[in-house]
């Protein structure tokens, strides 16, 4: 038996690389003022920053280079998510390039996977943001048309295919639905988090391609990998709550002194980056255990996602009251951070969720 590499938890030089690339395009393109705008107009904000992203090979980043993607892993996956954590910008990347391409490349349908890596397409796994599993599917088939109502998908608006579990038979299968055609109906819904749109999806009678592959193993890897990636996004939007409150905190005077020079504030502080710091070896354990198909991601997965979705709140919490009054405002972005964390909070499994997963995965009865 082949020895398992160890795991290895710093960046390399190239993943430095791929950082800063991705850093330097989402300063010029997803400024704080386009991301709030938005709220007003969601999907217009959305496509010019990903047809960007996709032209220097994000969308490309998991998918295997004989089917015209990079043939990356998902450490160099990871670096991307936490810079777009950083910027809470406005794509899919995750929902598509992360979720969706790994369970069409689980279920055999690489003819897809071609124009996702070029962004010429964008797909969206049709479950509850929320779901950690998958669930009884509410969709079924009947004579190769599919019906049946999703609720709160994420990523759903904007996508052109949809990736649909569907009751068929006896058994759960994989169904391809183009949301061009007669019969689908997507319907975005209010969101907290805006850069991150939701949508219902109502089937009536809509054609779909069956995939061959096993659904359930399908889906299964896409939740897993999706929620080990995330943890890196919720550690992006940490480290950016805490490197922007210290600015400010040591530019900000009150009484005279900067009001980062009060000991209660440096308390929190401290334990603020003792927080981000664990949440960082979490997420970059995840994100290693998924790149060498570790037997531990399962556990590495859970205990990142129970662990940085808690920090990323309570990072973005933080930000908006020790900035103030400005904290408050609309112009600032820190209200974009916060909405990102609590959506993030509960998506792909809450981090209760996980905990009891957790507890069965390492063998703990519940008490």
């Amino acid at each position: 038996m082949t020895a398992q590499p160890t795991a290895d938890l710093l960046y390399t030089p190239d993943e430095e690389d791929l950082r800063r690339s991705v850093r330097k395009l989402l300063s010029q393109k997803a400024t704080p003022e386009a991301n709030a705008a938005v709220y007003d107009q969601p999907l217009e904000g959305v496509a010019p920053v990903w047809g960007e992203l996709a032209g220097v090979g994000l969308a490309a980043l998991l998918v295997p280079e004989e089917h015209g993607g990079a043939g990356a892993t998902a450490r160099e996956a990871a670096i991307a998510a936490e810079e777009l954590g950083r910027n809470v910008a406005p794509t899919p990347f995750l929902t598509s390039a992360v979720i969706a391409t790994t369970v069409l490349a689980h279920a055999g349908a690489t003819d897809r996977l071609e124009a996702l890596a070029a962004g010429e397409s964008v797909a969206a796994l049709a479950l509850p943001f929320s779901a950690r599993t998958l669930p009884a599917p509410s969709v079924t088939a009947d004579g190769g048309r599919l019906s049946g109502r999703i609720t709160s998908v994420a990523g759903a608006p904007g996508a052109d295919l949809l990736i649909v579990p569907v009751v068929d038979g006896a058994t759960t299968r994989l169904h391809l639905v183009d949301v061009g055609s007669e019969g689908v109906t997507v319907t975005p819904v209010l969101s907290l988090d805006m850069t991150r749109q939701l949508a219902d999806i109502e089937l009536t009678g809509a054609a779909g391609e069956a995939l061959e592959g096993d659904a359930s193993a399908a889906v299964e890897a896409g939740l897993l990998t999706g929620a080990a990636l995330l943890a890196s996004e919720q550690l992006g939007v940490a480290e950016w709550c805490l490197e922007t409150t210290l600015d400010y905190a040591k530019t900000r005077h009150q009484f005279g002194r900067p009001i980062g020079s009060y000991q209660a504030l440096k308390h929190r502080f401290a334990d603020l980056f003792l927080d981000v710091s664990l949440a960082r070896a979490a997420a970059r354990y995840a994100a290693d255990c998924a790149a060498r198909g570790d037997a531990d991601l399962a556990v590495a997965a859970s205990v990142a996602q129970s662990f940085c979705s808690a920090v990323s709140v309570k990072a973005a919490e933080e930000c908006v009251q020790l900035h103030g009054g400005i904290g408050m405002t609309w112009e600032y972005p820190a209200h974009l951070y916060l909405k990102r964390a609590k959506a993030d909070q509960v998506a792909l499994g809450t981090g209760a969720a996980h905990r009891a997963a957790l507890g069965g995965l390492v063998g703990l009865p519940p008490a």
